[in-house]
């Protein structure tokens, strides 16, 4: 589906791109807080399978994922992105594509990112940005993405051409495939294990709901008031 929300330029996304990743940082400061608040039930998990540039995937990464760092939801949530959507595996273990060549190197990029900076403030804000460049039908300018974060890209590079992001690819293709119940289209988002079908960009009322600690962020107070 192409058709798609307006939503603010790249120079405010960009802007909107350094605040998140100042609010990631500032929950990660207060995670142990979070983690005595929590009664021992944890963090509720948020799996993300996508694939780089496809329409609603990108829509859902840059115009709707942002909510989870508003209100203090991203202190309650372990998210985890998965760059692989409907791609299939061929023969000698070929990727193909959904929306080409392009996609598959995009995808394993990300890939790339994701195993070089595993926490969140690490490869977040660079997906994030690599997916606000496709939005704007720019995807060829991807490594801006680097200068414009301070990102040494060597470690994304070696990945990539070590074969190294090809792996990571085929472990999220067999993780894709052998989800239960089985994925149908991307976004599939998934909450504590369930997935939301069509009702992904409502994922904050699911986290709030599946959330068990005595940790309210203002998030879930917003929308509990909400559904009132």
């Amino acid at each position: 589906m192409d058709s798609r929300a307006r939503i603010p330029s790249f120079a405010c996304l960009f802007h909107l791109l350094l605040l998140l990743c100042s609010l990631v940082s500032a929950f990660d400061d207060s995670s142990s807080i979070t983690a005595n608040s929590n009664d021992g039930s944890g963090k509720v998990s948020l799996d993300v399978y996508y694939e780089s540039l496809c329409p609603d995937s990108v829509k859902f990464i840059v115009d709707d994922l942002i909510k989870l760092f508003e209100g203090g939801l991203v202190s309650i949530v372990d998210l985890r992105l998965v760059p692989y959507g409907n791609a299939r595996v061929g023969r000698n273990s070929s990727i193909t594509c959904q929306h080409g060549p392009s996609e598959c190197f995009l995808n394993t990029v990300e890939a790339c990112a994701i195993n070089a900076w595993p926490e969140l403030t690490g490869h977040f804000p660079f997906i994030f940005c690599v997916e606000a460049v496709v939005y704007e039908r720019k995807y060829t300018q991807w490594e801006t993405c680097y200068e414009k974060l301070g990102l040494d890209p060597k470690p994304v590079y070696e990945c990539y051409s070590s074969g190294l992001g090809k792996e990571l690819e085929l472990q999220y293709a067999a993780e894709t495939d052998h989800l239960q119940p089985p994925h149908k289209y991307v976004p599939w988002v998934v909450v504590d294990g369930q997935p939301l079908y069509e009702d992904f960009e409502n994922f904050v009322s699911y986290i709030c709901k599946a959330y068990k600690g005595s940790y309210v962020p203002s998030a879930c107070r917003a929308e509990s008031l909400s559904a009132i």
